[in-house]
């Protein structure tokens, strides 16, 4: 079965989903990389629809938020609840790591958010901030997942 997945996801047709995966480094520093989605399988999602590309994501959701962020919002400083997959809507929204990286995004955009257990910096700053762009306001999809402690890896595991 593995081995029909991979024949099915390789070749130059198999698309790639970028995304921003917002993490915690080996020092406690929160980090954002841009990361690209790739297990991809050519199938159908069920019975009599026509296949199409899906990639599986292994971590189950425990649950689903709507955010409405007005516009002008800016949360402080702090870490992820747990982890989750942030999805744009509408409007567009920042985030901003203790690196110094501020990626701003909108609908069609995918970031996930794994900051947990970052150290404090100089200014006492943890985690990320993020707010709104613009003059409208950000709607946010939340799906945050079962995951247990990352590894300060870039980029997620299949």
């Amino acid at each position: 079965m593995e081995a029909d997945r991979k024949s099915q996801n390789s070749g130059p047709d198999s698309p790639e989903v970028p995304y921003w995966h917002v993490r915690t480094d080996k020092n406690g520093v929160s980090r954002q990389d841009c990361c690209r989605m790739s297990d991809f399988a050519f199938a159908s999602i069920s019975s009599g629809a026509a296949p199409s590309w899906i990639d599986r994501l292994t971590d189950p959701a425990r649950r689903v938020v709507v955010l409405v962020l007005p516009a002008g919002w800016v949360g402080e400083w702090r870490e992820f609840p747990e982890p989750q997959w942030i999805v744009p809507l509408s409007g567009r929204w920042f985030v901003e790591t203790m690196d110094g990286t501020r990626v701003e995004m909108g609908p069609g955009e995918l970031s996930f958010g794994n900051d947990q257990n970052t150290r404090p910096d100089h200014r006492g700053r943890r985690g990320h901030r993020s707010g709104t762009v613009g003059d409208e306001p950000a709607v946010l999809m939340l799906v945050q997942v079962e995951r247990g402690p990352d590894s300060g890896r870039p980029c997620l595991p299949g």
